[in-house]
């Protein structure tokens, strides 16, 4: 009995000891829970990752709190004002990519999404400079993703009208997007490689921020020895690569390097004018990381957008309404409507920009790495704390739009029904490392759903009251698997009976 006493007096003592250290050495950092050995701050979450993962810790602890993984210190930057101003107020000291242990074995720290410095400025460079210039032409990616959005159309109209899951054909859709940019052409959904390739995309992205993750993070020397899913999303990494590698020998083999057709194209031309400069970093290695880079953000983050979207319109048939309305009035039911059209339609703008909005399809921004010592606010940022710009606190901060948690239009629209842009609206991030692709995924996100309404009226199946509208909360926050009917408009080639919507 005296032994378990003075064992327990010993604990409480080394707790207090711990508690009164931990208070020192933080004293100068931004407040947040007691960090313990191993965990982290771990246990103040749950231990598990849910939708508003961070707000309580705005309500506790203020728009800058200090968290913990493992050995890593977290920063959580919340709310419009607090993000803008440490993403433009340090610009270059919180430019640097923050990588956990599976993702440095993953990405390498190549290409543009995690690379830092000088690697990332190149990368970043040519993966911009390939965007704008294959935006032009009469083989635009813009004509590309008109294309895309009718065999979409068509897939959608084999349905008849019946109960089904759209999520496979929008996947297929976006990923053959990304296709045609990186590699100048599509591939066919019956084929075996393309299926492949989707699936290990699919079970890559899936990978990202389930438990097995969070648990590699934490000891990754050992779960290099073990058996699981994290080895499986390594080989599903190293069949995109041998896609990638496949490619750029083909684009050697007959190079277009006079009249660059797509990315492999620009890239290639980059490594051939840089040949000479030590410094360059455009190299093969460089080139495979980037167009998985545009496969994983690329494909992920638009199709879990357009997934929203519909879920959201099937969810609000007056919304819905009022959107096909206004692209009737505008452009009836036939010629084509362009990404400069949506200037035409700003209910139908304000209508897409709220969905993402509202429905943000990451947990957080992506984190960054600090480069130095920073002082915000009176707080101290140590040189390599992870900063976490929370996205989707500024997308809801209750001090920027009116009705943070509804699905409302009017924050994009003025008194008179005009659209208007908003500050507040960071979807694509803010700072130096704001989305790449962001042109492209606005793009498509525009005309994949003027060309589906334009074509659909979109209903819940029989007997749904309502499609779930809570997430599936990981890395990337896809709504619920779900079925919707999408019922042919006027002008459609087929009649169908609405008995199955009574």
């Amino acid at each position: 009995m005296a032994v378990a006493t003075f064992l327990f007096v010993l604990l409480l003592a080394l707790l207090i000891l711990l508690f009164l250290r931990q208070l020192w050495t933080r004293r100068h950092l931004p407040p947040g829970p007691l960090a313990l050995p191993l965990i982290g701050t771990l246990w103040a979450d749950g231990f598990w990752l849910h939708e508003d993962h961070f707000c309580k810790h705005v309500k506790q602890y203020g728009n800058i709190s200090t968290l913990s993984a493992g050995p890593n210190l977290l920063v959580v930057l919340s709310g419009f004002k607090t993000v803008k101003e440490g993403m433009t107020s340090f610009p270059e000291e919180f430019s640097d990519r923050s990588v956990d242990p599976l993702l440095g074995v993953l990405g390498k720290e190549r290409g543009i999404i995690l690379s830092s410095g000088h690697t990332w400025k190149q990368q970043r460079h040519i993966g911009i400079t390939s965007l704008r210039k294959l935006g032009l032409g009469k083989k635009s990616i813009e004509h590309q993703i008109e294309d895309a959005a009718q065999a979409l159309v068509e897939i959608f109209r084999q349905t008849k009208g019946q109960p089904f899951d759209p999520s496979f054909p929008v996947l297929n859709a976006v990923f053959n997007v990304i296709c045609v940019f990186n590699t100048g052409h599509q591939s066919a959904p019956e084929d075996e490689n393309f299926q492949k390739l989707i699936q290990a995309l699919n079970f890559f992205l899936n990978f990202t921020g389930n438990i097995f993750h969070l648990i590699y993070v934490q000891f990754p020397q050992l779960m290099n020895y073990l058996p699981g899913p994290h080895q499986k999303a390594l080989a599903s990494r190293e069949l995109i690569i041998s896609f990638a590698k496949q490619e750029i020998e083909k684009h050697k083999e007959f190079h277009a390097l006079h009249e660059p057709q797509d990315f492999i194209d620009y890239y290639l031309l980059q490594m051939e004018k840089s040949r000479n400069d030590p410094d360059s970093t455009y190299n093969e290695e460089n080139l495979i990381q980037c167009i998985l880079d545009f496969f994983v953000a690329g494909t992920e983050t638009t199709m879990a957008t357009l997934m929203w979207a519909l879920l959201l319109l099937t969810n609000h048939p007056d919304i819905q309404e009022k959107v096909k309305k206004e692209i009737e009035d505008v452009f009836g039911f036939s010629g084509s409507i362009s990404y400069q059209d949506r200037k035409k339609l700003p209910y139908t703008n304000a209508v897409i920009h709220e969905m993402q909005r509202l429905k943000y399809i990451l947990l957080a921004g992506v984190p960054r790495r600090s480069t130095k010592d920073v002082k915000m606010r009176g707080y101290l940022i140590p040189k390599r704390s992870i900063i976490i710009p929370d996205l989707r606190s500024v997308l809801l901060d209750p001090e920027q739009w009116e009705t943070p948690k509804e699905f409302n239009p009017n924050h994009f629209l003025d008194k008179d029904g005009k659209f208007i842009e908003r500050e507040e609206f960071l979807p694509f991030g803010i700072g130096q490392r704001v989305c790449v692709g962001q042109q492209l995924a606005r793009i498509e996100i525009f005309i994949f759903l003027t060309s589906l309404l334009r074509a659909f009226n979109f209903r819940l199946p029989k007997g749904v009251k309502e499609l779930n509208e809570a997430p599936v909360v990981k890395v990337t926050m896809h709504p619920h698997p779900y079925k919707l009917c999408a019922i042919p408009r006027k002008g459609s080639s087929l009649t169908l009976s609405k008995s199955h919507l009574l």
